[in-house]
């Protein structure tokens, strides 16, 4: 059931948002499950792509997903100092225990850039496969933080 704002209040299960079971009493937006949902579909993704730096950028960008998610769903923090620049500055802020997390994946953009340039070394297969499976762990911790139910892990191939 939604509030007047359109906030999800209970534990029912939307027909927009199927997979995403609510825990009762914890408010979540539905752009904020929608994001989640995209993180989860990018993920699917990632695993079914051959190309090294194509899993890689897709795996990024599903965990930069997730977390813009949680900062949508916590809000922007309210600071003196100029405004951050990427999700992986605010993370921290907002949600503490995704702080070694935010630095993980902020340490990545570079290797994802390249990727998506089309470098051919950018990330071997091994880097690859880690950051999907980094990913779908950062993925379901950022759920757990939310309090929406973390999804089933996704099969993932062995590297090669």
């Amino acid at each position: 059931m939604a509030n007047a704002a359109g906030v999800r209040t209970g534990s029912e299960v939307s027909p927009r948002h199927p997979g995403l079971p609510r825990v009762p009493g914890v408010p979540v937006a539905p752009t904020v499950l929608s994001m989640l949902q995209s993180a989860r579909r990018g993920l699917d993704e990632a695993a079914d792509e051959m190309s090294p730096g194509a899993r890689y950028v897709t795996a990024h960008l599903a965990a930069l997903r997730a977390a813009a998610a949680v900062v949508a769903a916590r809000g922007e923090p309210r600071t003196r100092r100029r405004k951050p620049h990427s999700v992986w500055d605010l993370l921290p802020q907002v949600e503490p225990a995704l702080t070694e997390w935010a630095a993980y994946f902020a340490a990545g953009a570079g290797k994802r850039a390249a990727a998506e340039a089309g470098l051919p070394r950018a990330a071997s297969a091994r880097e690859a496969d880690d950051l999907l499976r980094d990913a779908e762990t950062f993925l379901s911790l950022a759920e757990t933080a939310l309090g929406v139910e973390v999804q089933t892990p996704l099969p993932l191939r062995p590297a090669g």
